[in-house]
């Protein structure tokens, strides 16, 4: 299993805020300013692309046999867009629409990761503590090999057990009682890895958390994610037992057999709920959407869920523990040959958080969310966390893939709309050495004595090289006329350009950890146009 652990951000300033009495809130940069968003008509321009949304959903409805289909576009934490096509019950014509309430399956499996994190954020577990602490039957519990580490909670969370793929298996599990959850593990669970070493998607793994839940909390899985993550949240229609749904808003399953929809009888609730048990909206899941974008940028204002649609209620879980979801913490898949909706060649990376599927394309696009099927029903809900922008889409209809089809809806937007990623503020350190290293170029004059080197700087080049290298590009590009506008990678990272009068000078430097930081590598080549 390859780790993928997210970088540290290093921010360089002599002025501390002091650690308040919230357990929340860390000495930090007073400085630092989180990266935002430069169109300010952003939400107006996505408008142009509200009707070619819903007809590429219709278009997918009719194409794919779906019965129904809901839709629900959120934009910076509200939904901005919504709506419905076909039917949720096929016999009685009952429209589909934002307010129906479908089955979203393994789209659960985030808020059993939620949960987990916030008894851990209380200090109840700890990830990496044995799965056996919680579920004494795993004790017993047969490893492939002498060597192998004993099950995590988080090896449960990020599908690295070592259990097999089951999602034929488990999908018929889901009104499995709390005694057939412990009867099959007392019986012996099959091995296909040992703990640790491969990502493998595991819906038992997710029903084991469940009872994890139950254990730590001393509450019914279902009832700990009711009263700790949906109410804060206004999702007050969700539900986990289909028999306590409103019949006019129940979304009935179908598979498409010889030409016609056969209806799928409905899973109880049951013990295998914490993999993919949740009913729900698009208008009560865009207020779980919004709280994942909420958590992007990291940033230092109250961690007290303002920008959550359900109002001022302090959010289930820290915006660093959303984030930590968000982390491809196991390796997936590279996908070589991957094309975006256009059908052109992208390739694109994936892995797997905590209850997270996390992808990053060939433009750098970092999307998460995730999908969810079970017999009658398809279900996927993504984010570009840098964007701003999440699609969420249910049909009633076995295994529907809606993952091409939100991926040809967010591609849609972002083009319309002409979305661009938040813009990172130049850091006052990153500035300050930028105005520095200026005024040294082109002869490095007292450029040894000026005090913004770090001390491996000239042992790495002297100054005598790297006056030759800058003074020999002043000549190819001519006279400088404008010095560029510098742009930050990190806060102690970034480029700017010399703009001469027959050519362009890239430079880019990087500061050191110090405080203050120096530069520590600096780089000009001459920009081909």
């Amino acid at each position: 299993m390859k780790l993928l652990l997210p970088a540290l951000a290093l921010a360089a300033s002599s002025v501390f805020a002091q650690q308040t009495t919230s357990s929340r809130t860390v000495a930090h940069v007073t400085t630092y300013q989180p990266p935002v968003f430069a169109d300010a008509d952003r939400a107006k321009k996505l408008e142009e692309a509200f009707p070619i949304i819903e007809k590429i959903y219709k278009d997918a409805a009719e194409k794919r046999h779906f019965p129904g289909v809901a839709f629900g576009i959120v934009l910076d934490g509200k939904l901005v867009y919504s709506g419905g096509v076909g039917y949720t019950d096929v016999a009685k014509k009952i429209p589909a629409t934002p307010k129906s309430l479908f089955r979203i399956a393994s789209m659960t499996k985030s808020f059993t990761t939620m949960a987990i994190l916030k008894l851990r954020d209380e200090g109840k577990l700890r990830l990496d503590d044995p799965a056996e602490n919680y579920i004494p039957e795993l004790k017993n519990h047969k490893y492939l090999t002498a060597d192998a580490p004993k099950i995590t909670v988080r090896n449960l969370m990020t599908h690295s057990a070592g259990f097999p793929e089951d999602n034929p298996w488990g999908d018929r599990q889901l009104a499995d009682t709390d005694a057939d959850l412990t009867t099959l593990i007392k019986g012996g669970i099959s091995n296909s890895n040992v703990p640790g070493f491969a990502y493998e998607y595991s819906n038992l793994a997710f029903a084991m958390l469940g009872r994890i839940i139950k254990v730590v909390s001393g509450k019914p899985y279902q009832q700990y994610i009711t009263e700790s993550i949906l109410k804060p949240l206004g999702m007050n229609d969700t539900q986990w037992e289909y028999t306590r749904v409103p019949a006019e808003k129940l979304a009935h399953g179908y598979r498409w057999q010889d030409e016609t929809w056969l209806e799928e009888p409905l899973l109880h609730d049951g013990s295998h709920a914490a993999m993919g048990g949740l009913i729900t909206s698009i208008e009560d899941f865009s207020q779980y959407v919004a709280l994942h974008q909420a958590a992007w940028p990291p940033r230092s204002d109250d961690d007290n869920g303002r920008n959550v649609p359900a109002g001022n209620r302090v959010p289930p879980v820290k915006r660093s523990s959303i984030r930590e979801m968000h982390q491809p913490w196991t390796f997936s898949s590279l996908l070589a040959q991957a094309k975006n909706s256009a059908g052109q060649l992208c390739p694109e990376v994936t892995g797997y958080g905590y209850g997270i599927r996390w992808g990053q394309n060939c433009k750098g696009q970092t999307g998460i969310g995730h999908t969810g099927g079970l017999p009658g029903f398809g279900s996927q809900w993504r984010i570009l966390t840098e964007y701003g922008i999440g699609v969420i889409a249910y049909a009633n209809l076995t295994y529907a893939g809606m993952g091409a089809v939100n991926a040809a809806v967010l591609d849609t937007l972002v083009s319309i709309g002409q979305l661009k990623p938040r813009q990172l503020p130049v850091s006052p350190i990153l500035a300050q050495r930028k105005a520095e290293l200026v005024k040294l170029l082109p002869d490095w004059t007292n450029a040894e004595k000026s005090g913004i080197f770090a001390e491996n700087f000239f042992p790495d080049k002297s100054v005598a090289i790297r006056r030759k290298v800058v003074q020999d590009l002043y000549a190819k590009v001519g006279k400088i006329q404008r010095v560029g506008e510098l742009m930050p990678e990190n806060q102690l990272r970034g480029r700017f350009q010399l703009e001469g009068s027959t050519g362009t000078i890239d430079v880019f430097f990087t500061l050191t950890p110090e405080n203050p930081a120096l530069i520590q590598q600096l780089d000009f080549r001459e920009v081909v146009r």
